[in-house]
């Protein structure tokens, strides 16, 4: 065991946040702490890494434990680079390395004792270099910061220049590579794109040592942890297993404890009409036999209501009008800002009733995309058709659509004056606000709460094409369930952009994947997704190369009609386009050849990675990763080229 949790008490005034807190964490176990916000995950992960005192209960860690905690939002502040900042985390690699270096270059005129004496000082110091991983120091740094999301032009620049999310990559990076015995990550995706993601999921999965994670993404928690230790009402219970494991459990227990609680009630309601009975009577006797069921009742452990999730949602959404079959043709859209090309000849089909999510890396223009097509920014060339009889309700992360200082009740009833309060507090109840919550104000609510009204509205309103960026985002888990359960119940078109995997297995019926300036369509969920992934590529890169051929040949008939046509052209004229052909032709031939075996080590490398016998070895998995990116990066550069070189010839 590393960690043990025991009976850990918190209160903030009134306000009991933790009560009998008790879990422990074995050596090399991965576990998640789940509950919807404000429920006190960020309060634990502090009262563990002793920034916040418990009120009573202690935590206790075995002897020589270390630890690394990630925190949401970081005020790292340095002049250093992204190299240097996680390079310092190995500072005793380096002192080591420059150490031997120095032995070696003395050792060079040394002699006799004194030779003899380094030497073995020499030896010592080589050994203790090998345990502590010196020769792979520099695959790992330069794996994690790549794993992390950042390219080798990001790695000289100074933290003082990055951005809040930027400075918590680079703080997961210090605290990866630092290996400590125990690893604390709180919302740590909250700044990754999926390919980082992914790798950090792999680097969790193969990691030595205990991880703790608080987080909202349901998939990288699946995909990472074996234990789930809910908070819920101030209560903790342990479930064994990943995410969905938990959420099956937790959907049978709280079905037991309703129908424990319901039956708890009729009873309690049964014996206070007795009591009244009894006590209408008048009698001495039956006033004492109502008093004795006073006092049994008043010792009757109650059990509390549990926290009720509509999974069956009975409310379905359906826009006032229906739109066309066709609602969304996008052709050959393309955009660039400050002449950095964003994506070219972007075209995709919607049609009524899909559900589609464009997924793709940080910066690749998924959001620029949706603003094109909600007509907030112009297309550098091509165009947008809207089908008939569609209508855009548009979801920013922003919420700008509400007015913060109306109540969540009447931010839905000033827009639809025709529902009834009682149909207002069942949309709001479905979207779980209940009681008095309705009448808080919007300015009051947290980002996720105002994320919730957002969504209800956009959802009563007209549209039958719902846009949205981000929908999930701030939101807790219960949250995107209310969020998903929407959605499966919403009979118009939605298009959306997300990170959230979960979100998108659940909800989507399609993918748009923008990748490397093109985007390809996927019929099916996420996990449909990653299973045709690489075939789709190389049809896309075949189809691509198959082109180039069909252009080259071209070029070669329009070269031969030239020169048997052309009687206006000079001797010299033809000679030199003949060259210039010649030249451009074999060019393409070298570019495609290249391509080819880019390909082919391309492949090689995926099928390593992908071999289950490399899976417990982060250094190779990193060198083949950065191998894989450099690979990468030069195949963008021969694409470029080819086009380059096929547009010089289509002159010709």
């Amino acid at each position: 065991m590393i960690l043990s949790c025991s009976h850990v008490n918190k209160a903030f005034g009134e306000n009991n946040i933790l009560s009998d807190i008790s879990f422990h964490i074995n050596d090399n176990e991965k576990c998640a702490i789940v509950g919807i916000n404000g429920v006190g995950k960020t309060t634990l992960l502090r009262i563990i890494t002793g920034e916040l005192s418990a009120d009573s209960g202690e935590i206790v860690f075995s002897k020589n434990t270390s630890f690394g905690y990630l925190k949401q939002h970081q005020s790292l502040d340095s002049e250093n680079t992204i190299y240097e900042e996680i390079k310092s985390v190995k500072k005793d690699v380096f002192t080591l390395e420059k150490k031997i270096r120095h032995l070696e270059d003395n050792m060079r005129s040394a002699s006799g004792e004194r030779l003899e004496k380094m030497y073995s000082e020499y030896n010592r110091a080589m050994t203790e270099y090998e345990r502590i991983g010196g020769y792979a120091c520099e695959s790992e740094i330069t794996g994690i910061i790549k794993g992390l999301g950042f390219s080798e032009d990001f790695f000289n620049q100074k933290i003082s220049n990055l951005s809040g999310g930027e400075k918590t990559r680079v703080a997961l990076g210090r605290i990866l590579l630092s290996e400590p015995s125990l690893i604390i990550l709180d919302e740590p995706t909250n700044h990754l794109d999926l390919n980082s993601i992914a790798w950090l999921e792999n680097y969790i999965a193969n990691y030595k040592g205990a991880v703790l994670i608080v987080a909202h993404d349901r998939y990288f928690l699946d995909k990472t942890v074996t234990k789930t230790i809910e908070l819920d009402n101030g209560k903790c219970t342990v479930f064994n297993g990943n995410y969905s494991a938990y959420s099956e459990k937790k959907k049978l227990l709280r079905e037991s404890m309703l129908k424990a609680y319901y039956k708890q009630q009729q009873e309690i309601s049964r014996q206070e009409e007795v009591i009244k009975k009894l006590k209408s009577f008048n009698r001495e006797k039956s006033i004492k036999r109502a008093e004795s069921r006073e006092k049994m009742l008043a010792r009757i452990d109650r059990i509390e209501k549990p926290y009720e999730i509509n999974s069956e949602m009975k409310i379905t959404f359906k826009p006032a009008i229906e739109s066309g079959n066709d609602v969304l043709s996008v052709d050959g859209i393309s955009k660039s800002f400050d002449g950095n090309d964003l994506f070219s000849d972007i075209s995709f089909d919607i049609k009524k009733g899909e559900r589609i999510a464009i997924i793709g890396d940080n910066g690749t223009g998924k959001t620029t995309i949706l603003k094109i097509i909600n007509e907030l920014l112009p297309a550098d060339s091509g165009y947008i058709k809207l089908g008939a009889n569609v209508c855009i309700g548009y979801y920013d992360q922003e919420h700008q659509m509400l007015s913060p200082e109306k109540t969540i009740f009447d931010e839905i009833g000033d827009a639809y004056p025709y529902m009834t309060n009682t149909e207002i507090r069942n949309i709001l109840a479905a979207f779980l606000f209940t009681n008095d919550d309705v009448f808080k104000l919007i300015k009051d609510i947290s980002g996720g709460e105002r994320g919730r009204v957002a969504i209800a509205k956009l959802m009563l309103s007209d549209a039958n094409f719902l846009i949205l960026d981000e929908p999930t985002n701030h939101l807790d888990i219960v949250s995107k369930e209310i969020l998903e359960n929407a959605l499966l119940n919403y009979t118009g078109t939605v298009l959306y952009v997300s990170h959230d995997r979960y979100f998108i297995n659940r909800t989507a019926t399609g993918i748009l994947h923008l990748t490397g300036h093109h985007i390809n369509k996927y019929i099916g969920n996420y996990d449909y997704f990653l299973e045709k992934k690489d075939a789709v590529e190389l049809t896309y890169q075949k189809s691509t190369a198959n082109n180039a051929v069909q252009l080259k040949n071209n070029i070669k008939t329009d070269t031969l009609t030239t020169e048997n046509t052309s009687s206006k052209n000079s001797w010299e004229k033809q000679k030199e386009q003949k060259a210039n052909a010649k030249r451009i032709m074999s060019l393409i031939t070298k570019c495609e050849n290249d391509i080819a075996e880019t390909e082919k080590m391309l492949e090689d490398i995926d099928s390593e990675l992908a071999n289950p016998d490399n899976g417990y070895d982060p250094v190779l998995l990193n060198e083949l990763t950065e191998k894989r990116s450099l690979l990468s990066s030069s195949l963008d550069t021969l694409m470029e080229e080819w086009e380059r070189l096929s547009e010089e010839a289509e002159e010709l």
